[in-house]
């Protein structure tokens, strides 16, 4: 493991100890666990991501804290969209992901960069558009 996935399985095991609450940089309950299968190797990962609920589920921003390539796990869900969150306070829920565009990506980046100064930071620090991704509950949500 790298640094990077130890310091993600720390935000899990922390996540899944506390019913979604994180205490580890003040994340609270502001985070949401993704499960993904990879689009190529079709291994399931879990990744820790801020989660903004919304009137159907929740949206999650691939920001890679500005880098200046797309996280894995976004094309991971292009590929398999249908998957499930591990959300505070509401365990495994299945949901529809749908990368947001135009209006909707802009006024649900708006939301993240109202949330955190580091995402106008992350914004900054590349030339790429940091895609938005609408998690949909799916029908019987419960997994």
């Amino acid at each position: 493991m790298n640094a990077h996935s130890d310091w993600n399985q720390q935000i899990i095991d922390e996540f899944r100890s506390n019913d979604g609450t994180v205490a580890t940089n003040g994340f609270g309950r502001s985070l949401v666990l993704v499960h993904h299968l990879g689009a190529k190797s079709a291994k399931e990962r879990v990744t820790p991501v801020m989660g903004i609920p919304t009137s159907d589920g929740w949206i999650i921003a691939a920001s890679k804290a500005g880098a200046p390539d797309n996280p894995g796990w976004y094309y991971n869900l292009i590929a398999h969209p249908d998957t499930v969150v591990e959300a505070p306070g509401e365990g495994v829920v299945a949901v529809h992901a749908e990368v947001l565009a135009g209006h909707a990506r802009d006024e649900a980046w708006s939301q993240f960069k109202a949330r955190s100064s580091g995402f106008s930071t992350y914004e900054q620090r590349t030339s790429r558009v940091i895609p938005v991704i609408a998690l949909h509950r799916r029908p019987n949500s419960r997994a």
